[in-house]
């Protein structure tokens, strides 16, 4: 089991940057995937970006080109740097834990998650 916390969530204005990170604690967090994910309200949650563990990536088209997820398994920690943030990027994220090999539409599939970090675009 992992204990994940997010930070870094805040307010931007429409072309503007955030950096999201997540810490976990617990036992073998390299043998997770490590994803972000948001919800929206009104929304269902869905998948921002993934990555496994074997450091491959995956992201939503949206998110393609402006987001970058990285994972460092020595600190056990987990980014998302966001560019060109658009007011559709408005919503909570999530870090979350699921199996090894995952990507970023296996939703259902991640078990362990943080409690989320508000973003707010505003245009």
């Amino acid at each position: 089991q992992l204990q994940l916390v997010e930070s870094g969530g805040g307010s931007v204005q429409a072309g503007g940057s955030l950096r999201l990170s997540c810490v976990a604690s617990g036992d073998l967090y390299s043998s997770y995937s490590m994803g972000w994910f948001r919800q929206a309200p009104g929304k269902e949650r869905e998948g921002v970006a993934v990555i496994d563990g074997d450091g491959h990536t995956s992201y939503q088209h949206s998110a393609k080109g402006r987001f970058t997820i990285s994972r460092d398994n020595a600190k056990n920690a987990l980014s998302l740097q966001m560019n060109s943030l658009q007011p559709e990027d408005t919503a909570t994220y999530y870090c979350a834990a699921g199996p090894f090999y995952s990507t970023y539409d296996d939703v259902n599939d991640f078990a362990q998650w943080g409690q989320g970090t508000q973003d707010t675009v505003s245009s």
